[in-house]
């Protein structure tokens, strides 16, 4: 499962993400969640930052899930879950304060054994 933001770098975890599938059985989802009071994609156009996830996943056979939830940590745990994700990719967090980064707020919300791949 490789989690996404608006920006166009995450192109970058996209095709790491793909790089892991190790045989046909294997499934890379890409997962966008945005709170519920949120813009889908700050200054794109929501259609252009559509179209591009979507056409990045779909270059390498990813299945793109795009959300809107208040609790961004739930959401991809569960996905994670459901989905019986091993792996997740995420890019780096430039937030020093716990509360604040993702990675370690996503980690705290994660109940079962899975491998972290920081981009």
């Amino acid at each position: 499962m490789v989690c996404v933001t608006q920006q166009k770098s995450c192109e970058k975890l996209i095709n790491k993400g793909s790089k892991l599938i190790k045989s046909e059985s294997d499934e890379i989802f890409v997962i966008h969640v945005i709170k519920d009071d949120w813009r889908y994609f700050s200054e794109m156009k929501e259609s252009d930052a559509l179209e591009y996830l979507f056409t990045v996943s779909k270059a390498v056979d990813a299945e793109l899930i795009v959300y809107k939830s208040d609790n961004i940590e739930r959401t991809l745990s569960n996905t994670a879950k459901e989905n019986k994700i091993d792996t997740i990719v995420l890019g780096k967090s430039l937030e020093e304060k716990k509360q604040q980064n993702m990675i370690k707020r996503l980690k705290k919300q994660i109940d079962f054994p899975i491998h972290w791949k920081i981009v």
